[in-house]
């Protein structure tokens, strides 16, 4: 036996491929291995820049008398729930049945038929705080296998029958309406913390769908409460430790309810749907901070996530070598002490710097080290000061052992970014923003999207360039599909509607139920235990109220009544879930907002190099309207073809470019005055 792990394309994967362990892939032929033994499977899934992950491989799979352990007795298979979402969501979903709890590392034993039996996450190398070894777990699987094997099987049938009586009916409860969102409103207020901004207790995840439904509401209602939340957590967040004050960005997630310490990984999704939300806030009240950390968070993707193809990495670990210990630790990269600010800027501007960003004697963090932030109570200082200090310290930890990337490109968090950066490009004037936008949207369609009839597809990752197996699912397709409409907004090239429209004409094709009800996976997807489904975000939004956000958006710009259908009865799920527990269906109750204002269509027709054009143009783009699409360029015929078939039939007005706005079967006077279009999108900053 051998691993077999070498030859993968996930990072993920590759760091155990010199494993003692005799790894697999999940693939038929290791299952096939576990009937022919008459083992059980041990499933152990994770990905690249999870710190609990690294632990348990360096204590326990990186150890001969563990790995022989697992050799003698398991059929071993690693996944990368980056790669196989489909494969972590199902197992998941047994995990928090059983326990209650989940995360990562998984670990799950199944019988050779994929049905579970026995559950956990991360184990001990000795029993600890309660918790058994991660060896007396191998040896008592061991032991009920051999000897109990009835009973084993019993509690894995039962285990997925339990998982297929989870099916969702939500098809029929119809769109929610301004009663169930603004339920959600008052129950989003109750676990508002008004002190230190966000939701909930310790761990403080960014909030990045809840905000954005809290700006739509705001938008559609003037609830000026809805606007405070979102901008008073976004302040929170930008001067906390969660956020990088030197080289921009956000890490994971906060440990304490403070934003000071956080989990230092930097994930692609984070970051492009915080970007995204930043460019909102300051869209909505022209905060200069809030476009501060936008610009900041979208150049930190270009600048440490971009590939060599075009496309943005996955993410940045957690951990990277401390020189003083030469051992990989949390935070190494980015924590700071006064001596070290002092050795960097010397003793009065090391004092500054220490007062300004929060890094006290006895630290914030670890060992006498502190992680950067911006306390409201810091000295008021010359910005120009500042931008040198920063400078100078930016330029020393990138001298340090920097943390370590994960290269695959995944096909939904590259739709993510490529909204984040055309539309902060659009409104920070920063073309070059844009360009990178149209670069990842380039390569998913070069690399990640087969068209071939009969066959087509969206791949859910590439690395290097080369497609990996794995197919996409729904929220592959709903974010990338939600990318490129961005970008047709923003670009005015008709042919990224086009593309939009390949890849939701397959979502009704191959993930859509007859009830209205969405699937994560394709019909002809690889047949697991239960076809997952699951309605409620994650760190991202759910491929459900993706896809029927895009859905939307797409029925909008081409006034498909297929479309909307569809995205109406999908959103049934946000009007059952979004009044109980709206913290978990962000995206879906900030859908639900663009239905109920219309969304509203912006047609901009003129010539896009004419000043006037792009000044109705960019006024639109700024328009607060929750979910407003708009289309610009030359007028289009009117007899059909069009590549925008909102510019269809749109005339100038005495010869001068000009706005239409659209909504519920009505339109608004057109227009040549940006004034006025403004009023009908919505306030607007310059």
């Amino acid at each position: 036996m051998s691993n077999r792990l070498a030859n993968e394309t996930s990072p993920y994967l590759l760091q155990h491929a010199d494993n003692p362990v005799d790894w697999w892939p999940w693939s038929p032929e290791a299952f096939a291995e576990a009937r022919e033994r008459d083992v059980p499977v041990l499933l152990s899934v994770g990905y690249s820049s999870c710190h609990w992950c690294h632990v348990m491989a360096h204590e326990s799979f990186e150890d001969e008398l563990t790995a022989a352990a697992m050799n003698e007795h398991f059929v071993n298979i690693k996944v990368d729930r980056e790669e196989r979402p489909d494969v972590d969501a199902v197992y998941m979903e047994a995990v928090q049945a059983a326990t209650g709890q989940g995360g990562w590392p998984m670990t799950v034993f199944l019988t050779p038929d994929a049905e579970p039996f026995y559950f956990g996450t991360y184990f001990p190398p000795e029993p600890r705080h309660g918790m058994p070894s991660f060896v007396q777990v191998l040896e008592g699987v061991r032991t009920a296998w051999t000897g109990r094997r009835e009973e084993v099987a019993d509690v894995a049938q039962r285990i997925v029958r339990d998982l297929a009586g989870r099916q969702l009916d939500y098809g029929k409860a119809g769109a929610p309406g301004p009663q169930e969102q603004a339920q959600a409103l008052l129950a989003l207020t109750r676990e508002y913390d008004a002190v230190r901004g966000g939701f909930g207790g310790a761990p403080k995840f960014p909030p990045s769908m809840v905000l954005e439904f809290l700006l739509r509401h705001h938008a559609r209602t003037g609830a000026e409460g809805a606007l405070q939340m979102a901008a008073d957590t976004c302040e929170a967040m930008a001067r906390g430790g969660i956020y990088d004050q030197l080289g921009g960005g956000f890490a994971r997630y906060s440990v304490d309810r403070d934003w000071v310490v956080p989990h230092f990984e930097k994930m692609l999704y984070d970051n492009a749907l915080l970007c995204r939300v930043y460019a909102h806030v300051w869209r909505a009240t022209g905060s200069d901070l809030a476009r501060r950390v936008a610009l900041e968070t979208a150049d930190f993707m270009v600048r440490e996530l971009r590939t060599a193809e075009g496309g943005f990495a996955s993410a940045l670990d957690a951990d990277s070598e401390d020189p003083a210990s030469g051992k990989h630790v949390e935070g190494a990269y980015y924590a700071w002490t006064p001596q070290q600010l002092a050795e960097v800027l010397g003793e009065e501007d090391g004092a500054l710097a220490a007062a300004y960003f929060g890094v006290t004697d006895e630290g914030t963090f670890e060992h006498g080290t502190s992680v950067l932030r911006l306390p409201q109570d810091g000295p008021a200082v010359e910005a120009g000061r500042i931008a040198g200090i920063r400078e100078r310290l930016l330029r020393a930890r990138a001298e340090r052992p920097a943390p370590g990337r994960d290269d695959k490109v995944v096909a939904a968090w590259n739709g993510l970014a490529i909204a984040a950066l055309a539309e902060c490009g659009a409104y920070f004037d920063r073309p070059d923003l844009v360009e990178r936008a149209t670069e990842a949207a380039d390569l998913l369609v070069r690399v990640h999207f087969d068209a071939v009839a009969g066959r087509a597809r969206l791949a859910r990752t590439s690395k290097d360039g080369h497609v990996g197996a794995n197919a996409g699912v729904l929220e592959d397709y709903g974010d990338v599909a939600e990318g490129f409409l961005a970008l047709a907004s923003v670009t005015g090239e008709g042919v990224w509607l086009e593309f939009a429209g390949f890849l939701l004409d397959l979502v009704l094709d191959r993930f859509t139920a007859e009830d209205g009800s969405l699937y994560d996976t394709a019909h002809d997807a690889e047949q697991l235990i239960r076809r997952p489904q699951d309605p409620t975000d994650t760190a991202a939004p759910s491929g459900w109220t993706a896809a029927a956000g895009a859905l939307l958006s797409y029925a909008a710009h081409t006034g498909s009544e297929t479309h909307r259908t569809v995205a109406e009865r999908a959103l049934g799920v946000v009007h059952a879930l979004g009044p109980r527990v709206p913290r978990f269906i962000g995206h879906g109750l900030a859908v639900a907002e663009a239905l109920l204002d219309g969304p509203r269509e912006v047609a901009v027709a003129g010539d896009p190099e004419d000043p006037a054009t792009a000044r109705l143009h960019r006024t639109a783009l700024l328009g607060t309207a929750p979910g407003a699409v708009v289309a610009a360029g030359v007028p289009q015929a009117a007899d059909g073809g069009a590549e925008f078939p909102l510019l269809a039939g749109r005339t100038l007005v005495d010869g001068r470019a000009t706005a239409y706005v659209c909504r519920h079967f009505v339109c608004a006077r057109p227009t040549t005055d940006p004034a006025e279009l403004a009023q009908q999108v919505g306030a607007v900053r310059d």
